[in-house]
C-alpha cells in the first residue's frame, strides 16, 4: 500500500488541562538531581514513614497464602467494610452500615473521578474551592463538567462565603466541593461550616462532598466528619484516605460513605472501571484500622510536630506570614511583597538553595502568594534544607 502522510490528534479535552504539575516538575527535579544538584523536595505530601508493622506483616502473610490472588469483588471484601464502618464510628461517632454506605476504593483520588461520572452530565456546573485540591478542577473539566469557583479567603479563616454562594445562580450545579481540614491552607474543620453545607445542599438540591484525609494531622481537636451533622447522609458525600492518617500513600487504599443510593449509582462506574483491590492488602488495610490509636500518637502527634518547628523556621528565613493554627501535613504561608510573584521567589529557592516547595497559585489564583511546605521529609532532610535557605537568604 501506499504510505501517505497522516497526523494523529488526542482527545479535544486534552486542551482543556495541563499535566499535573508534580508531575511536570517532577521531571524538572529529576534531571536536576541528575546533574548532581541534590534537591531537598518539600513539595509532596506523600508520607515518608511506614504504617504500623502489623499492617505490613498481615500484607505479607496474606500474600503467601495461594488463595489471596483471583478477581476481588468491586464492592470490596466485608473485612474491610467492617473495619472502615467500625473506624468512623470509633474516631468520628457517625454510623455507616458496612454492608450499603461504603465504598472502598483503589485511594480517594480515584473516587473524585467516579462520583463526578455519577452525578456531573456534561455541561452540568460543580462549584470548586479557590484555593482548592487541583484534581477537583482538571478531573471535571475532563469530564465535560463546567467549573465554577467559591473563594476562600484568610480573613475568613479560608472557610466558605456562603452568602456570597448563595447570591450565584445554583440551578445547574450538581456538586460542591468541599476539603476540611482544608489542603492547602490548613484550616480546621468546623462544625458550623458542616452545618451551613448541609444546609446549602437541602435548599438546592445539590450534592456536597467532602474531602477528609487529613483529620490526624497535628489536628489536636475533635475529629471532625461532615456525616456528624442530621441529615447530611442524604445529601453528602465523605471522601476519607488512609494515605495520609496511616502511612499508606502507595498502597492506594480510600473509601467514601454516603447513603446507600449514592453509594449504588457510584458503583455502576466504579464496577466497570475496575476489578477490586488485592485481598491481601485489603485484609491489611483492614489490620491498620484496627491499631491506629498507637500509630496516631506515636507519628502524627510527635513527628510531626517535630517538622512542623522546622517547616516554620524555614517560612521564617524566607520571610512569609503563616498563621500558627494550621493543622495537616503543610505549612502554608504568604510571600513577602518584595516579589513580583510567587514562581520568583520558589524558583529561587529550587536553584539556588536546591530546595523543592510549592507554590500557591497550582492550587487557583487564592493561592497566587502564597507557598505551601510538606512535612513528609526527614528531620535532617528538613534540617538541612534550613541551613541552605538561610545561607541564600539570610
Amino acid at each position: 500500500m501506499e504510505n501517505k502522510a497522516f497526523e494523529i490528534r488526542p482527545a479535544e479535552r486534552l486542551a482543556s488541562v495541563n499535566e499535573y504539575y508534580f508531575s511536570r516538575k517532577g521531571k524538572e527535579v529529576a534531571r536536576l538531581n541528575a546533574q548532581g544538584m541534590d534537591i531537598i523536595s518539600l513539595a509532596i505530601g506523600s508520607p515518608d514513614m511506614p504504617p504500623s508493622p502489623q499492617t505490613v506483616e498481615t500484607l505479607c502473610r496474606e500474600a503467601m497464602k495461594p488463595t489471596s490472588h483471583g478477581y476481588q469483588p468491586t464492592v470490596g471484601i466485608p473485612e474491610l467494610r467492617q473495619a472502615m464502618a467500625a473506624f468512623y464510628d470509633r474516631w468520628y461517632g457517625v454510623t455507616l452500615d458496612p454492608t450499603g454506605e461504603i465504598q472502598p476504593l483503589i485511594g480517594s483520588k480515584e473516587g473524585i473521578l467516579h462520583i463526578t461520572l455519577a452525578f456531573v452530565n456534561p455541561g452540568d456546573e460543580v462549584l470548586v474551592p479557590n484555593p482548592g485540591y487541583p484534581t477537583y478542577t482538571s478531573l471535571s473539566t475532563l469530564l465535560g463538567a463546567k467549573v465554577r469557583y467559591y473563594d476562600l479567603k484568610p480573613e475568613n479563616g479560608w472557610q466558605p462565603d456562603f452568602e456570597a454562594i448563595e447570591r450565584m445562580d445554583l440551578s445547574r450545579v450538581k456538586l460542591l466541593w468541599t476539603n476540611y481540614p482544608h489542603m492547602p491552607t490548613g484550616a480546621p474543620a468546623r462544625r458550623h461550616t458542616y452545618e451551613q453545607l448541609v444546609g446549602l445542599a437541602r435548599r438546592h438540591g445539590l450534592v456536597v462532598v467532602n474531602d477528609n484525609p487529613y483529620s490526624f494531622i497535628l489536628n489536636k481537636g475533635e475529629k471532625l466528619s461532615i456525616l456528624q451533622v442530621p441529615g447530611a447522609k442524604d445529601c453528602c458525600i465523605e471522601l476519607n484516605s488512609m494515605s495520609k492518617s496511616h502511612n499508606m500513600p502507595g498502597w492506594r487504599v480510600g473509601m467514601l460513605a454516603t447513603n446507600a443510593a449514592f453509594v449504588g449509582w457510584i458503583l455502576k462506574v466504579k464496577s466497570n472501571i475496575d476489578s477490586g483491590t488485592f485481598r491481601a492488602m485489603q485484609l491489611a488495610a483492614a489490620e491498620a484500622y484496627a491499631n491506629d490509636d498507637q500509630w496516631h500518637a506515636q507519628a502524627n502527634v510527635a513527628t510531626y510536630a517535630r517538622r512542623r518547628k522546622l517547616a516554620e523556621q524555614i517560612m521564617d528565613a524566607l520571610g512569609c506570614v503563616y498563621d500558627q493554627d494550621q493543622v495537616g501535613m503543610f505549612l502554608w504561608g504568604r510571600i513577602p511583597e518584595t516579589y513580583a510573584d510567587v514562581e520568583q521567589l520558589t524558583e529561587r529557592v529550587l536553584h539556588e538553595a536546591r530546595v523543592f516547595i510549592t507554590p500557591g497559585f497550582i492550587f487557583g489564583s487564592g493561592g497566587s502568594r502564597y507557598v505551601r511546605i510538606s512535612l513528609c521529609a526527614k528531620d535532617e532532610k528538613m534540617e538541612e534544607a534550613l541551613e541552605r535557605i538561610r545561607k541564600v537568604f539570610g
